[in-house]
């Protein structure tokens, strides 16, 4: 029984023409949408297609010479984008043959046509001779595929079983000619298409037959070149044997490597592994890449310090005067270093120095705001403890590879950070400041906090393996401090891995110490100034760290000292100032201008935020530490009809609900608290944060909200000198917080006296240094009722609802 092929109903299709170019079924092509042909058939497709009718439809044309062939195919607009090279593009899905009919009119720009499909019908079972020639089409498929080493697509052309989806499949054929896959496209008989594509597909093979044979006799001839290399290759080769029976010097550089290796203070295991490569580079011819390859692996290899390493000092009252003298403050940092060492004294002392493979090194996460001495730090404890230090930056660093290394086989492979760190450090036992360990990403190249996780596990980091070296590096006696802002940006994993020491920020005491111990001598020295030609009192400096700067750290008190001096010396060359000069807090303004952070307790009264009922002032934690937020509310006027919550300041999930569990706080509790609150239920109430551009979360605030519409509600305004934070539960209770030390540090900064925190906090004001304490009058509570107590100023006379 012979195959056959059928026409089904008619179809109207727009005409994609596609130049020297022929698609058939059961492909997927790209197509370059910047031809105006194509692109007006896929516009025009995309118009006219419906949502129940699937996808856009085109059909798609052979045009030869400016000539369409008579079939066409069906094919769907699978996806619209850009192609590999940025221009635009569609991908186009062929689906089966379209005999070509009568032109028409159509939505859009493109030529429409009348087409009917073809079926393709073939008896079941197939007859014993087709069968025959599907097995012969699918041996010369193959055939031709492992020569061309195309291995995974042998296995597509064997799994299918249509006659006519495999002669169609010939269209992936790049030896085909457009000629050639015009005919197969017009043949609708698929036993037919198939034994065309056989005798293609034959030609083709017996065609490359003979190319081959030709290659194969031209390689058999060698030509005078490569005699002449062979000959001198041999002729070097007999000169060395002849320097190995003379006893002669030997100047090749795969000696010389063996002679290294052998004289290097190597581990076993280092020594073997490098030997081994020593082999390979005498065996490896000098025009090998792979000889640069070993040459630069044995550089980096006898280049590391891998039994260097430098004696502590154990001297622990001198670690602890150098630490005290570089850095003001940080006691926390301080102890730790200070208790390592004493570990590691008795450690030594009692010949504990290497227990099971690992040595006593530590890894430590100083996190904190910017600008309080993390970096800075390091170099301090490398001094101390009589180390030597280097740095590693990880801010924006992306790459996997950055961490463990790059594979030898790549070009340009280099060791990863930690290597290279031991490298430049020359021992085995530095302080490595891993800085900014919070900024690490991830892409597609990989996650280099995950890399870091073996690098800071003291259980694993004494095998620490780079992908580069591919030999064990003892790192369990490296010193690894890593420093971060913001303390939820590392990954939980890794943090687990490290020892967390928090700095919080510095008091003002601490503050004015930093400034006339360790800035005002720099900048005098950088603005070309002698030690006592510009004094600057301890009141100027509190002063300048008060009110010309609010910050955590001391980097813009450091600038703001520079600019002082710059001021200074330019008076000096022109004229109007004499040397030596002495810098009172009343000159500041002449010389630096006013100043930016005047306390809202140093403001008139009248012009105080919370002048007014509805204003509470709350504290926060940001990035660059503790900071003073202000919460801000209001009641609509009930003609407007705006009833319900309005909340503004760029607020996260968290505080918009803090914000409802305070209103529904207030609305239930009314009465109890003699408050105004029937009025709520028609108006509208606003809630609002200043400083809007600056992301805000967190439940911290809830007690200041509350306390903001009471403030509201009541008539009486929040004292100008209080400031609170905690979570409110819908019952009233205070719950704890998180970041008191910096809140309380950001209160006294701000010029604050009361501040207001959780009962269940109370064992973290263990934190805080005691002269911030003796400045603040703390409250902690465990009810909103307290809160309320403590901040609302008694009302003059009584007022009811505020507008």
């Amino acid at each position: 029984m012979a195959s056959a092929s059928t026409a089904s109903a008619p179809l109207t299709l727009p005409v994609l023409p596609l130049d020297d170019e022929v698609v058939l079924p059961g492909m997927v092509v790209p197509l370059d949408l910047s031809d105006t042909d194509v692109r007006a058939a896929v516009e025009a497709a995309q118009a006219a297609a419906r949502p129940e009718s699937g996808k856009p439809r085109v059909l798609l044309v052979p045009r030869v010479d400016g000539t369409y062939a008579g079939t066409g195919v069906l094919g769907t607009v699978e996806q619209v984008g850009r192609l590999s090279d940025g221009d635009p593009g569609a991908l186009i899905r062929a689906l089966g043959r379209v005999r070509i009919g009568a032109g028409t009119t159509g939505p859009g720009g493109a030529l429409w046509v009348e087409g009917s499909a073809v079926e393709e019908t073939l008896p079941d079972p197939l007859p014993g001779s087709v069968t025959e020639l599907v097995r012969e089409y699918k041996a010369l498929a193959t055939s031709w595929l492992k020569k061309r080493g195309a291995w995974q697509v042998v296995d597509r052309v064997q799994q299918i079983d249509g006659v006519g989806a495999l002669a169609d499949n010939s269209g992936y054929s790049p030896f085909l000619t457009v000629e050639q896959k015009v005919e197969l496209l017009e043949t609708a008989d698929p036993v037919a298409r198939l034994k065309l594509a056989t005798a293609q597909l034959r030609e083709h093979l017996a065609e490359q037959d003979v190319a081959e044979t030709i290659a194969k006799d031209v390689q058999e001839g060698v030509d005078k070149q490569q005699r002449e290399f062979l000959l001198r290759r041999q002729l070097e080769a007999v000169r060395k044997e002849l320097r190995d029976l003379n006893g002669e010097a030997e100047g090749d550089e795969s000696d010389d490597y063996r002679a290294r290796v052998e004289a290097a203070d190597l581990p076993e295991k280092v020594r073997e592994a490098a030997l081994k490569e020593v082999e390979k580079l005498e065996r490896s011819s000098d025009q090998s890449p792979e000889g640069s390859w070993i040459r630069t692996w044995l550089d980096t290899v006898l280049e590391l310090p891998w039994n260097e390493r430098t004696e502590d000092q154990y001297d622990i009252p001198g670690a602890q005067a150098i630490l005290d003298a570089e850095h003001a403050g940080l006691e926390d940092v301080k102890e730790r270093i200070t208790e390592y060492l004493a570990v590691r004294k008795r450690r030594a002392e009692r010949g504990l120095g290497v227990v099971g493979g690992r040595r006593g090194g530590a890894v430590l996460a100083l996190v904190g705001p910017p600008g309080v001495g993390k970096t800075s730090l390091g170099e301090s404890v490398a001094h101390a403890m009589g180390r030597k230090f280097v740095r590693v930056a990880l801010g924006g660093v992306r790459d996997e590879a950055e961490i463990r290394g790059h594979r030898r086989t790549y070009v340009g492979a280099l060791p990863g950070r930690i290597v290279r760190a031991i490298k430049e450090a020359g021992s085995m036992n530095p302080v490595v400041l891993l800085d900014e360990i919070d900024k690490v990403g991830s892409d597609f190249r990989g996650d280099p906090a995950a890399a870091l996780l073996e690098v800071l596990d003291p259980a694993q980091n004494h095998t620490f393996r780079d992908h580069y070296l591919e030999v064990e590096l003892d790192l369990s006696d490296v010193v690894f401090l890593a420093t971060a802002n913001v303390l939820e940006a590392i990954p939980e994993a890794l943090l687990d891995r490290m020892e967390l020491v928090r700095l919080d920020g510095y008091t003002e005491d601490e503050k004015v110490v930093i400034a006339r111990d360790h800035l005002l001598p720099r900048q005098l020295e950088r603005a070309g100034l002698e030690p006592g030609e510009v004094v600057l009192e301890d009141a100027s400096l509190r002063r300048l760290a008060g009110e010309y700067t609010r910050e955590a750290g001391v980097r813009t008190l450091e600038r703001a000292i520079a600019r002082l001096l710059r001021k200074v010396t330019a008076q000096h060359e022109l004229g109007d100032r004499e040397l030596p000069f002495t810098v009172t807090p009343d000159d500041l303004r002449d010389l630096i201008g006013r100043p930016h952070h005047v306390p809202e307790s140093a403001q008139d009264p009248a012009e105080r935020r919370t002048a007014v009922p509805g204003v509470a002032t709350g504290l926060a934690v940001t990035g660059a530490g503790g900071d003073v937020l202000f919460v801000e509310a209001s009641l609509a006027d009930p003609e407007t009809g705006a009833a319900g919550l309005t909340l503004t300041g760029q607020l996260g999930d968290v505080m918009k609900e803090s914000a409802q569990i305070a209103l529904s706080f207030l609305r239930s509790h009314g009465a109890e608290l003699e408050l105004p609150v029937t009025g709520l239920k028609d108006r509208g109430v606003h809630i609002h944060f200043p400083a809007g551009a600056v992301p805000k979360d967190g439940p911290s605030a809830g007690v200041t909200m509350t306390t903001a519409l009471a403030s509201l509600l009541s008539g009486r305004q929040v004292r100008t000198d209080v400031a609170m934070t905690g979570e409110v539960s819908l019952t009233g209770r205070v719950l704890p917080i998180g970041g008191v030390k910096q809140k309380l540090l950001a209160a006294h900064r701000a010029g604050i006296t009361t501040v207001v925190i959780p009962k269940r906090n109370e064992a973290d004001l263990d934190d805080v240094p005691a002269e911030i304490l003796e400045k603040l009058e703390v409250h902690p509570v465990t009810d909103v009722r307290q809160v309320l107590e403590i901040a609302l100023a008694p009302a003059a006379v009584p007022v009811g609802v505020a507008a």
